[in-house]
C-alpha cells in the first residue's frame, strides 16, 4: 500500500515538475475557451472542444498528439484527410436556405463584394512576410466562415490550424460588436432609413432542386480545386430542397454534423500545443484575421452604398455587410442596426439574402485561390 502510494505521489510530482510555463499558459487559455464558450455563449459547439483539446493537449507525459496518442488518431483520420470539415460543409448546406437570394438574385452581388477583405488582407499576409500557403490561409479567416478556414489550413498550412481557427470562430462570434462601428462610420442618417419593399418573386421547386447543380458545375468549372467546398455544401442543400431524402438530410445537419463538430473542436484544440501556440505569429494571424473581416464588412458596405445610388435609393447600404458568412448572425445585425433609425425597417430577409450569397462567396472565393495557387504550380493538382 505504502509502495503503491509512493509510485502515485512520485508521478504526481513528475507531472508538476515537467509542466512548463508555456503550459500553463495554454491550459489557462483553453480555460478562457471554455469560459467564453460556456458563460458567455460565444460559439459554444466549437469553443468548448477546443478548450477542452487545448487543456487536453498541454498536460505533461499526456501524449495526446504523439503518435498512437487519442487526438493524434482523429487528427490523422480526420483533419489531415479533410474529411471533417467537408462532412460539416454537407451539414451546413442542409441546413441553408438559398430562397431569399433566389428571390432577389442581384443581392448575390453583395455576397461577392463581401469577400474582397479576404484578398485584400492576402497581400496583406504577403507583404508581412507569410509565405504564399500560409498568407492563403490567414486571409481566409475574413470570409467568417469557419469550415472554410479549417479546410483550407489544414490542408495547406495545418501548423497554423490551432490559431487560425480560434482567430475564425471567436471573430464569427464577435460579428455583433466589430461590425456596427464599421456599418456606422460608411454610412449616412438618411442611408440608414431606407425602406426595403418585401421581394415577392416566386421560387418554383425545380429552380430550388436546380439551384445546387448548376452552381456545383459552374463553380467546379471556374475553380477545380475546390470542388469538394462547394460540392459538398450544395450536396447538402440538394438534398434539403429535394425532399425525398429526408433521413439523410437529417443525419447530415444532426447525428454527423454533431458528432464531427466534436471531433474537430478537440483535434483543433490538440494543434494548441505550447511550443507551436505562443508566437508573434500567433498575434498576426490574430491580428490579420480582424483586419480581413474589418475590410469584408467595409467593402460590403461600401457596395452596398453604390447599389443605392445606382437603383436611386431603393437599397439599404447596411445590407451589404451581410454579406460575410456569419450566416445568419450578420443578417441578424443587419436588422437590428436598422431598426435603431427606422422602426419601420425589416431588413432581415434582404439581409438574408446577401448573408446566404456570402456563404457562396466565401468558398468561391477560397476555391479561386486554391485554383491560382494550382495553375501556379504551388500546389498539386
Amino acid at each position: 500500500m505504502e509502495s503503491a502510494l509512493f509510485s502515485g505521489l512520485q508521478g504526481l510530482f513528475l507531472g508538476i515538475a515537467n509542466l512548463s510555463l508555456g503550459q500553463v499558459i495554454m491550459i489557462l487559455v483553453g480555460s478562457a475557451l471554455l469560459y467564453l464558450g460556456i458563460k458567455k455563449g460565444y460559439e459554444p459547439l466549437l469553443l468548448v472542444p477546443i478548450g477542452f483539446g487545448a487543456i487536453l493537449v498541454n498536460i505533461p507525459l499526456a501524449e495526446m498528439m504523439e503518435k498512437d496518442g487519442f487526438l493524434r488518431f482523429f487528427y490523422d483520420t480526420g483533419v489531415l484527410t479533410e474529411v471533417f470539415p467537408l462532412l460539416i460543409f454537407i451539414g451546413i448546406g442542409a441546413m441553408t436556405d438559398f430562397q431569399p437570394l433566389l428571390e432577389n438574385p442581384k443581392i448575390i452581388l453583395l455576397g461577392a463584394a463581401g469577400q474582397f477583405g479576404i484578398f485584400l488582407t492576402l497581400l496583406l499576409a504577403l507583404a508581412v512576410g507569410f509565405d504564399k500557403l500560409d498568407a492563403v490561409a490567414v486571409a481566409i479567416i475574413g470570409a467568417c466562415d469557419g469550415p472554410t478556414a479549417i479546410y483550407v489550413s489544414s490542408k495547406f498550412a495545418p501548423h497554423l490550424l490551432g490559431a487560425i481557427s480560434v482567430a475564425a470562430y471567436s471573430y464569427m462570434s464577435l460579428v455583433p460588436l466589430i461590425q456596427p462601428p464599421i456599418m456606422r462610420l460608411l454610412t449616412t442618417d438618411r442611408e440608414r432609413k431606407i425602406v426595403m419593399g418585401l421581394v415577392r418573386q416566386p421560387v418554383s421547386k425545380t429552380t430550388k432542386i436546380l439551384f445546387p447543380i448548376v452552381v456545383t458545375i459552374f463553380a467546379s468549372i471556374l475553380a477545380p480545386k475546390g470542388a469538394p467546398l462547394i460540392g459538398t455544401v450544395m450536396l447538402g442543400n440538394l438534398m434539403k430542397e429535394s425532399g425525398v431524402v429526408d433521413r439523410l438530410k437529417s443525419a447530415s445537419e444532426n447525428e454527423i454534423a454533431n458528432i464531427v463538430t466534436l471531433l474537430l473542436g478537440l483535434c483543433i484544440g490538440a494543434t494548441m500545443e505550447a511550443d507551436r501556440f505562443l508566437r508573434a505569429q500567433t498575434l498576426l494571424i490574430l491580428g490579420l484575421g480582424f483586419v480581413a473581416i474589418s475590410l469584408d464588412t467595409a467593402v460590403g458596405v461600401l457596395f452596398g452604398k453604390l447599389m443605392c445610388f445606382l437603383t436611386g435609393g431603393k437599397i439599404n447600404p447596411l445590407i451589404g455587410a451581410a454579406g460575410i458568412s456569419a450566416f445568419p448572425m450578420s443578417a441578424r445585425v443587419v436588422q437590428v442596426e436598422g431598426q435603431k433609425y427606422n422602426k419601420k425597417n425589416y431588413l432581415l430577409m434582404h439581409a438574408m439574402s446577401a448573408n446566404a450569397g456570402g456563404q457562396i462567396g466565401s468558398v468561391i472565393a477560397a476555391a479561386v485561390m486554391l485554383s491560382v495557387l494550382q495553375g501556379m504550380g504551388i500546389i498539386g493538382g
